[in-house]
């Protein structure tokens, strides 16, 4: 089972992602409202998967992007934006992210999102 760390300033956000993710039959093994404690999650519960918000207080999702794929090369990290933000989703992109989604958040783009990353995960392993 897929372990995921939830990283957003806004509870209500982590709260209906959090629900979302354990229908999908997934663990949240963490939860962090911005930049500097999203990295201490990371080392700290070592996720699969980190669903991040670019817009933060204290570092923002760009900035802990940056921050955790220094320590883990191969972090899986899916970004949440606004809708309008496209430059930051290719900015995020060239900083390693796997794959966004757009807030407010569709369960069935997530469930695509983090199919997708569960797939590749299970061919490198397979490999």
């Amino acid at each position: 089972m897929m372990k995921i760390l939830l990283v957003d300033d806004a509870m209500f956000n982590r709260q209906l992602l959090k629900l979302y993710i354990t229908k999908l039959g997934y663990e949240v093994c963490g939860e962090a409202e911005n930049g500097i404690k999203a990295v201490e999650k990371y080392k700290s519960t070592e996720p699969d998967v980190v669903i991040m918000d670019i817009n933060m207080p204290d570092r923002n999702g760009l900035e802990a992007l940056e921050d955790i794929r220094k320590i883990d090369p191969n972090a899986q990290i899916i970004i949440c934006t606004a809708h309008g933000k496209q430059h930051l989703v290719q900015e995020s992109f060239i900083l390693g992210a796997k794959d966004y989604i757009i807030k407010p958040v569709d369960k069935h783009r997530l469930e695509k999102a983090l199919n997708d990353i569960e797939s590749k995960m299970t061919n490198n392993f397979n490999e």
